[in-house]
C-alpha cells in the first residue's frame, strides 16, 4: 500500500529553514516535497481509483432488485460512501486540522485515533480482504481470458454451439504470471502502471456501456421490471431473496474504495492503480493536496463530493443500460456472460483490457501482505540463512524466502479460485465483508474520537445508528452471497472449471 514512514519536521523548524531543502526544493511541514494537489486533481485520483471490475456486475445487481430498488440502493450506497469519506477526511491530521500530525495510511489514522486492539482488528480485516481480492481477481482474469476464446468460437461456429471450455488452465496461467511479477521489487510502484490501468479500466467500462446502449436500441426499448427477476422459471422465492441480498454486496464492492483512500494521500503522487475497494483513498488523495489554507479536509470534502457524483452517474449508466439491454437475463459479468456476441473483436478488446488491468491490480493488492510477512520474518529470525540468503539468476538476485513464500501465496490464491470460480458470488461476498468495517465502522469511530463527540448526544446517536444499519446490510449481503455459493456447490465439481 502506501509508505507509512515519513520524516517528522515541525512547521516552525521548516519555517526557520525558509522551507527550502536540498536543490532548492520546497517542502511541506512534514519534510516531504511541497504538495500541489487541488480538489480537481484529488477528484481525478479518486475516480481513477474507484472505477474497476466491480462495474461489470452492476447490471446483474439491478436485475435482482428491479428498476425501483436497484437505482435507489445505488444512490443510498453513494450517499453513505460520501458521508463516511467526509468523516475520514477529518482524520487525516491528528489534533489541529491545519497543523496537526499527518496520518499517511488508514492504519496510521486508526492507530492515532483508536489504538489498542482496534489497530490489530483493522489489520486483520484489511489483510483478509486483500487475500480475498486476490482470489476475486484471479477468477475475473481467468473468465475474461476464457471469454476471448469463447467469443472467437461463437463467431466461427455460431451462437448455438456451446463452445464449452474450462477456466482452470487460464487460472494457472494467471498464477504463473503473478509468480514471476511477484519477484520484481516494488512492482506496484512502477510509475506507468497507473496510466495503463486507468486506460484499461475506462476501456472495458466504456465498451460495456456502449454495447448495453446498442443492445437497448436494437431491442426497441428498455427491458426489465419494477421489482426485478420474477419468482418462477428456474428462480425460487428463496433464491430471489438471497440474490437480492447478494446484489447489495455487488454494489458495495463497486463503490467501496476504502482500502486506498488514505494511501493515495500518503505520497505526492497519485495511486499506482485503480482500486475497486475507496475510503482509504480519501486520506491518500488528501496527502497530495497543497498545505492549508484551506485545510486538506475541506478540499477533500469537495473532491469527494465531485468524484462520488461522477462515479455514481457512470455506474448508473453502466448498470441501468445493462439491465435495460438484457432484463432478467442480465449476466453476473456483463462482458463474459455472453449477453453480447458481436462484434466479437470488441468483446475481445474489452476482455483483454480486463486481463491487463487485473494483472497489475493483483500485485498492488498483494504487495502489502508480502511486505508484512517479510518484515515479520526478518524480525523473528534476523540471522536466519533461509530469510537472508539470495540466489543469483543471471543479472538478477532473488531472495530464497521471498521466492518461496510469494510463490506459495500465489499458488494458494489460485487453488482457492479453482475451487470456487464464482465471480458474482465472490464479488458480492468481498463487498459485503469489507463494507461495514472499513467503509463505515472505523471512520465513524475515528471521527467520534477525533472530534470528541459526546456519548449520548444527538450526533453520537445518529452516527451509531448509521453504523448499526450498515452492519445489518453487510451481514445480510454476506449471507446472500454465501447462500448462492452453497447453492452453486450442489452442482459444481471442484476443479472442473
Amino acid at each position: 500500500m502506501g509508505k507509512a514512514a515519513a520524516m517528522e519536521v515541525s512547521a516552525s523548524a521548516a519555517a526557520e529553514a525558509g522551507m527550502m531543502v536540498g536543490h532548492g526544493e520546497w517542502r511541506d511541514d512534514d519534510g516531504r516535497a511541497r504538495r500541489t494537489g487541488t480538489a480537481w486533481t484529488a477528484s481525478a485520483h479518486i475516480i481513477t481509483a474507484v472505477i474497476g471490475s466491480g462495474v461489470l456486475s452492476l447490471a446483474w445487481a439491478i436485475a435482482q432488485l428491479g428498476w425501483v430498488a436497484g437505482p435507489a440502493v445505488m444512490l443510498l450506497f453513494a450517499f453513505v460512501i460520501y458521508y463516511t469519506s467526509t468523516l475520514l477526511a477529518e482524520c487525516y491530521r491528528s489534533g489541529d486540522p491545519c497543523t496537526g500530525k499527518r496520518n499517511y495510511t488508514y492504519m496510521d489514522a486508526v492507530r492515532a485515533n483508536l489504538g489498542g486492539a482496534k489497530v490489530r482488528l483493522c489489520g486483520v480485516i484489511q489483510y483478509a480482504n486483500l487475500f480475498g481480492v486476490a482470489i476475486g481477481y484471479t477468477i475475473a482474469a481467468s473468465i475474461s481470458m476464457l471469454a476471448i476464446k469463447r467469443a472467437d468460437c461463437f463467431h466461427e461456429k455460431g451462437h448455438k454451439n456451446p463452445c464449452r471450455s474450462s477456466s482452470n488452465p487460464y487460472m494457472i496461467l494467471f498464477g504463473v504470471v503473478q509468480i514471476v511479477f511477484s519477484q520484481i521489487p516494488d512492482f506496484d510502484q512502477i510509475w506507468w502502471l497507473s496510466i495503463v490501468a486507468a486506460i484499461m479500466s475506462f476501456t472495458y467500462s466504456t465498451i460495456g456501456l456502449s454495447l448495453g446502449i446498442a443492445q437497448t436500441v436494437a431491442n426497441g426499448g428498455f427491458m426489465g421490471s419494477l421489482t426485478g427477476i420474477s419468482v418462477g422459471a428456474g428462480v425460487t422465492s428463496m433464491q430471489k431473496v438471497w440474490r437480492s441480498l447478494q446484489a447489495f454486496g455487488d454494489i458495495a464492492f463497486a463503490y467501496s474504495y476504502s482500502i486506498i483512500l488514505i494511501e493515495i494521500q500518503a505520497s505526492s503522487s497519485p495511486p499506482p492503480l485503480p482500486h475497486p475497494l475507496a475510503l482509504l483513498c480519501v486520506m491518500s488523495c488528501q496527502d497530495t493536496i497543497k498545505a492549508p489554507p484551506p485545510s486538506e479536509a475541506k478540499v477533500m470534502k469537495s473532491a469527494t463530493r465531485l468524484s462520488v457524483a461522477t462515479t455514481t452517474v457512470f455506474y448508473m449508466l453502466c448498470g441501468c443500460m445493462g439491465y435495460a439491454a438484457f432484463g432478467d437475463r442480465s449476466p453476473d459479468n456483463l462482458l463474459t456472460g455472453f449477453g453480447f456476441y458481436e462484434p466479437f473483436w470488441l468483446l475481445d478488446v474489452a476482455n483483454a483490457a480486463i486481463v491487463v488491468h487485473l494483472v497489475g491490480a493483483y500485485q498492488v493488492f498483494v504487495q502489502p501482505i508480502f511486505a508484512f510477512v517479510e518484515r515479520w520474518a526478518a524480525a523473528r529470525w534476523p540471522d536466519g540463512g533461509f530469510i537472508s540468503r539470495e540466489l543469483r539468476v543471471g543479472p538478477f538476485s532473488l531472495s530464497v524466502f521471498r521466492l518461496t513464500w510469494r510463490t506459495a501465496f500465489v499458488c494458494a490464491t489460485t487453488v482457492v479460485s479453482m475451487l470456487l470460480p464464482f465471480f458474482g458470488d465472490v464479488v458480492g461476498l468481498l463487498g459485503a465483508v469489507s463494507f461495514w468495517p472499513l467503509t463505515v465502522y472505523f471512520p465513524v469511530e475515528m471521527y467520534i474520537a477525533q472530534r470528541g463527540v459526546r456519548r449520548g448526544s444527538a450526533r453520537w446517536l445518529c452516527l451509531k445508528v448509521l453504523s448499526a444499519a450498515c452492519l445489518v446490510v453487510s451481514v445480510v449481503a454476506a449471507a446472500g452471497s454465501i447462500a448462492d455459493v452453497v447453492d452453486a456447490l450442489k452442482v459444481y465439481r471442484p476443479f472442473s472449471g
